[in-house]
């Protein structure tokens, strides 16, 4: 069977979805999940869960904007998830490429989360130009 050029761009869309997917946990599991355990489960006293459905309902479509701030800028201070406390808290900015960034926050709310939303290396890009204070990503954590 012969495949035509358009028919070629079709299939090769359909593809990639699924592999920034794989990509986004590959990377989750080898850099994130040393602090936020396999599936984002948390680590408590260390690192909050990541699979925080009250979490992901509270910011909605402001999702990908606070997981492109919180991994361009990190994030310190205290935050509250689950009934735990987080004092101390210091994640470091991550020194990844825009699109490795994306593949995970994709993975992050696409595939652990499902909240249907993805992160966009446009969007990590932009974030980088203009990084949130950490005080703002903790402000909008908690619904302001």
């Amino acid at each position: 069977m012969r495949v035509g050029p358009a028919t070629m761009i079709l299939l090769l869309a359909a593809v990639a979805p699924a592999a920034n997917a794989q990509d986004g946990k590959v990377l989750f599991d080898s850099v994130c999940a040393a602090c936020h355990q396999a599936g984002g489960v948390g680590n408590p006293g260390i690192a909050p869960p990541l699979n925080d459905a009250a979490l992901w309902r509270r910011l909605g479509d402001r999702a990908p904007g606070y997981v492109a701030g919180v991994m361009t800028s990190g994030l310190s201070g205290m935050i509250q998830s689950g009934g735990q406390v987080y004092a101390g808290l210091v994640m470091p900015p991550q020194a990844m490429t825009d699109e490795e960034l994306a593949a995970i926050g994709s993975y992050l709310l696409g595939t652990l989360n499902q909240t249907g939303q993805a992160v966009d290396p446009a969007l990590i890009a932009k974030t980088r130009e203009a990084p949130p204070s950490h005080s703002a990503l903790q402000k909008l954590r908690k619904g302001s």
